[in-house]
């Protein structure tokens, strides 16, 4: 006991160690803060669909505006992030997000709710960029697979977003709701902030420090193979990103409107689904260490598509629960998967170009569902993402040999 002790408090007095210690926790509330805000906007997606008098195109429309938001100022934001730092690039972004959140209840029209979405969605685009750039390179100085933890965190503040959601929906209005996000937000952002800025990412163990490129140009632009490879972990992400962006817009829709449940039950929809990706994510690092990346991503994808055909099919609210459980435990570790192998690739680059493809899905998945829900229904909509889900574990299955390392 005295030796273990020992080795703590060594470990705890090593400069590099505590840096590295502050610094994930400073990430891990940036993340955990991101899916707060977007559960707290997605459970009042029904209030402010009635309050615009949106139809369920007007709305897909409307939702549109949070994808292309995010993938316009994707690019952009690994450019940013070659020029100024991940760090600093998070922390300018997560200023921003807390503050356009409380926009949506503002708006009287689809027009007008899709144009403050717009900003919503820049961003929420800009700060999932430049935090996951940040991480990329805190994994590599970690030398561990613990991408998957960060996203827990993200997930867990989805879940306890939309869980206070569900418990304020019927005592505060939208606008009173995402205002208290606002000032929240930002009390956290100010926290977090100063380690962030004060503080670098070390090099890893295994690379001299003097070799550790600076933090304006933290890799170089990727080759043309690299670029395809960075594709195919972006087109992975896309089709689960699908997946998480249809139960965020459209689980509590389908639970209210075609299951007759009670709104603060259909916000427990996608609480399910967070809590079901957080304990997914919890043990991804554990997972991505016995199974490898290829397994983990065929088994997930798999069983992302059974899960949701369970959701989107069941008659009955308690088994669509259930769906949307076995759902985020599929899809859990496939996107964090996706965009560390391509940051690992090609740094900021990477993350925004496997980023912009993957939030896609999104840009894809809410206008698509809701016109496939005017045409056919809103279950049948749904089960698009089982298609996608299985796409992605068949895709991760062929890039099994494509050179990157288990």
């Amino acid at each position: 006991m005295p030796t273990l002790n020992k080795l703590r408090t060594t470990a705890s007095d090593d400069p590099r160690t505590a840096t590295l210690q502050r610094l994930r926790l400073a990430l891990t509330a940036f993340f955990a803060l991101d899916g707060f805000i977007f559960a707290g906007w997605v459970v009042r997606i029904p209030s402010i669909k009635e309050q615009t008098g949106a139809s369920a195109s007007d709305l897909g429309l409307a939702l549109l505006g949070v994808s292309a938001g995010a993938v316009i100022t994707m690019t952009l934001t690994g450019r940013l992030c070659r020029r100024y730092g991940s760090r600093a690039v998070t922390v300018a972004c997560g200023v921003l997000m807390p503050l356009s959140v409380a926009l949506p209840p503002l708006t009287g029209s689809p027009l007008a709710l899709g144009a403050v979405l717009l900003v919503f969605g820049a961003a929420y685009g800009g700060v999932n960029v430049a935090m996951n750039s940040a991480v990329v390179d805190l994994v590599r100085a970690l030398r561990r697979p613990v991408m998957p933890s960060f996203h827990a965190a993200f997930s867990l503040g989805g879940m306890l977003g939309a869980g206070l959601g569900g418990l304020v929906a019927g005592h505060l209005s939208p606008t009173r709701h995402l205002l208290g996000l606002t000032v929240l937000g930002l009390l956290i952002t100010a926290a977090a902030a100063p380690t962030l800025l004060r503080h670098t990412i070390p090099a890893s163990a295994d690379r001299p420090a003097s070799a550790a490129p600076p933090a304006a140009a933290e890799s170089p632009r990727p080759g043309g193979p690299t670029r395809r490879l960075v594709a195919v972990f972006g087109l992975i992400a896309l089709c689960t990103a699908y997946g998480e962006g249809a139960l965020a817009d459209w689980g509590a829709l389908h639970l209210q409107q075609d299951l007759g449940a009670h709104p603060g039950v259909a916000a427990a929809g996608y609480s399910v689904f967070a809590l079901a990706m957080t304990v997914g994510r919890l043990t991804g690092t554990t997972l991505l260490e016995r199974l490898g990346r290829t397994r983990t991503l065929v088994a997930g994808g798999a069983t992302a598509a059974v899960g949701m055909l369970v959701g989107a099919l069941a008659p009955s609210v308690g088994a669509t629960l259930l769906g949307f459980t076995i759902t985020g435990l599929g899809l859990a570790n496939i996107f964090p998967v996706a965009i560390e192998r391509a940051g690992a690739l090609a740094g900021p680059s990477g993350v925004a170009a496997a980023s912009t493809l993957g939030y896609g899905g999104m840009l894809l998945g809410p206008p698509a569902i809701g016109f496939m829900a005017d045409w056919f229904s809103l279950p049948v909509a749904l089960t698009s993402v089982a298609v996608l889900a299985t796409v992605s574990a068949a895709i991760g299955y062929a890039v099994r040999d494509a050179g990157v390392r288990e």
